[in-house]
């Protein structure tokens, strides 16, 4: 029962969270558009730095990282509280992975905005920031070095989301010392995360297939299609 409450608690934490959307805050409240009707239509960073500006992007950033740190946070305090841990210990470590997942379902799919939002991919690196730091800093370092390389945040994105569950076994594993059997579970816990950002970005997948695909710039005030 406390797990099955613990479950409970962290979906729905992840998913109500997960559902605010900064981009669509920000934009709205500092320029009063909406920024789903703006350049790509995607109600994320990179569009909204494109279309909105920096001012509404570093709010977006913020929005939206805090959402999942947040849903973490919160659902393994929740753990801690009803001792909700798989391990006589109390591992809650678990539940990060759970209310990461519905975090970024509920950035993908808002209940405030009629299921209409971004890809996910910050407030899923974000929840690492709580879930395991050292998987953060490896995704983080993967994205700069894909990104600085490639100009292309889709593809820094793409690429961080398919070495997220690698990551979390090995930092689990080799770097924290956990058993194998504890990390595969982590890995398997991760995998739907990384695949829901994957499955988010197959129209970019389309768009660097056929070169089409904008590249990042700092300087571009482009509205054309992008991440």
């Amino acid at each position: 029962m406390k797990l099955l409450l613990a479950l409970i608690f962290a979906a729905a934490a992840g998913y109500f969270l997960g559902s605010l959307n900064f981009s669509i805050i920000s934009v709205k409240m500092m320029k009063g558009k909406d920024i789903r009707t703006m350049g790509s239509h995607n109600a994320g960073l990179t569009n909204t730095l494109r279309c909105a500006g920096k001012d509404c992007a570093a709010v977006t950033l913020a929005g939206d990282l805090l959402k999942g740190i947040v849903a973490v946070a919160l659902s393994r305090g929740f753990c801690h509280l009803i001792g909700a841990g798989l391990t006589p210990g109390n591992d809650t470590h678990y539940i990060g992975y759970i209310a990461g997942l519905c975090a970024i379902i509920g950035h993908i799919f808002p209940i405030y905005y009629g299921f209409k939002g971004g890809k996910g991919v910050l407030v899923g690196v974000s929840t690492f920031l709580v879930v395991d730091f050292k998987v953060f800093i490896a995704l983080l370092a993967i994205f700069i070095v894909i990104l600085a390389l490639s100009k292309y945040v889709s593809l820094a994105s793409i690429i961080g989301a398919g070495y997220c569950p690698l990551a979390t076994l090995l930092m689990s594993w080799i770097v924290t010392g956990n058993s194998f059997g504890r990390s595969f579970l982590y890995l398997i816990l991760s995998l739907p995360m990384a695949g829901l950002v994957i499955w988010m970005h197959r129209s970019n997948i389309e768009r660097l297939m056929n070169g089409t695909e904008n590249k990042f710039s700092f300087n571009t005030t482009d509205l054309t299609k992008g991440n």
